[in-house]
């Protein structure tokens, strides 16, 4: 049975605010605005610091996203260390905000449960939360058959003892940057695996676990897209794709497929890489696609290498974006920053990056677990981007991918 709690998650998402639109500058404690754009310039976690930066596109921003500094298991004695969770939506916000909500507490409840963190942990966390949010679309099915049309890309990133885990469903991408031993170049290493139809290697996996379905990906408008109707091969909802009985009416006409199916057609299992943490890793990116769509691996670790690290590092990236996509429609940054949101959907996608720089001797210190311990009591850190840059004085209307 789906608990009321998890129920009120999802109706906020189709709550109209009392909030206008327009610029605005301000913001609360966790992080400023500017227009359509959050930010937090500089803040702590357990190994190092963080910079955070998010702007919208679309009507209803769409990405979400968090830190979570501190215990990492709902047991006192249970691992510390940095969370961080980038959720990009797609058809609509609420698969995104449920992630933003249950991932973390999932994963916590899972360590506690198997006494640490592990690659399993995290998988476990990433289907349980699928589950839920599955169940949320079985409740409100015949009330709001739109819902099942909408999911969300997740890709995680947990530093724990030493240890980095990055998990992915979806597009967005992490990337890391290194020193080369002997130079003072700053390498990229990108360590998340994307599962988009574009790449060969994606539509060769989807026709070997559907070999009797000739259209399990199609070429339409020059893009590949999983049945013809979507570009991502794993995600967190689209129950339309995953279970037959909400591809169907009263879902859309343009999300129902012309045959029923009997196995999963996406999957919401994730890739996970795991490797230590060295002294010659300096940062951590984490994005959504919007900012891999106009700026290279290496062109973000330049920009984050030659920005401080209590700097705008994240709000930087963002920035570079958006100079790339205004310069690919012939315009400044200063009028693409002109442009409000929904109409600025037609020139870049909802971007957020969250940026991680590492203290190596931090790391060091907290992969003992003795003097993991002594650290359980330290205050944590929690920030979700975004803040009120997502309201609209519009009642939403996000169903269209």
């Amino acid at each position: 049975m789906v608990s009321s709690s998890l129920l009120r998650i999802v109706s906020q998402c189709w709550k109209p605010s009392v909030d206008g639109g327009g610029s605005r500058k301000g913001g609360d404690s966790s992080g400023k605005i500017d227009g359509l754009l959050w930010y937090k310039d500089s803040g702590s976690h357990s190994t190092g610091d963080y910079s955070m930066a998010v702007i919208q596109a679309n009507n209803l921003l769409e990405d979400h996203s968090q830190l979570e500094s501190g215990p990492l298991s709902t047991s006192d004695w249970g691992p510390q260390g940095t969370f961080v969770g980038i959720y990009d939506g797609h058809g609509g916000p609420e698969a995104a905000r449920f992630m933003n909500e249950r991932l973390f507490d999932n994963i916590r409840n899972y360590a506690m449960e198997n006494h640490g963190m592990s690659a399993d942990v995290i998988k476990k966390a990433f289907l349980a939360t699928d589950d839920e949010f599955l169940s949320l679309v079985k409740k409100q099915w015949l009330i709001m058959p739109q819902i099942a049309s909408v999911g969300s890309c997740c890709l995680v990133g947990v530093i724990c003892s030493g240890q980095l885990y990055i998990a992915n469903t979806g597009d967005s991408r992490a990337v890391l940057g290194r020193h080369e031993r002997g130079t003072k170049e700053m390498k990229a290493i990108q360590l998340s695996s994307e599962h988009n139809a574009s790449y060969e290697s994606v539509r060769e996996e989807l026709r070997l676990l559907h070999p009797n379905d000739q259209h399990i990906v199609m070429l339409k408008h020059n893009v590949w897209r999983v049945k013809g109707l979507i570009q991502v091969s794993r995600s967190i909802g689209d129950a339309y794709l995953k279970k037959a009985e909400f591809n169907k009416e009263p879902l859309l006409v343009k999300f129902r497929l012309p045959k029923s199916f009997d196995s999963p057609i996406l999957r919401a299992e994730p890739t996970v890489h795991v490797q230590r943490i060295h002294p010659q890793d300096q940062f951590l990116i984490f994005a959504s696609d919007g900012l891999w769509e106009h700026i290279s691996n290496q062109e973000a670790i330049n920009i984050v290498n030659n920005s401080p690290r209590n700097g705008a590092a994240a709000r930087k990236l963002v920035k570079a974006a958006l100079c790339e996509a205004a310069k690919k429609r012939e315009m400044r940054y200063s009028d693409l920053k002109k442009i409000d949101r929904g109409v600025r959907r037609h020139f870049h996608d909802d971007i957020t990056v969250i940026v991680l720089f590492l203290d190596t001797q931090l790391v060091t210190r907290r992969s003992s677990h003795r003097i993991t311990r002594s650290f359980s009591r330290t205050s944590p850190a929690s920030v979700k981007g975004g803040g009120a840059i997502s309201r609209s004085s519009a009642p939403p209307s996000p169903w269209n991918i």
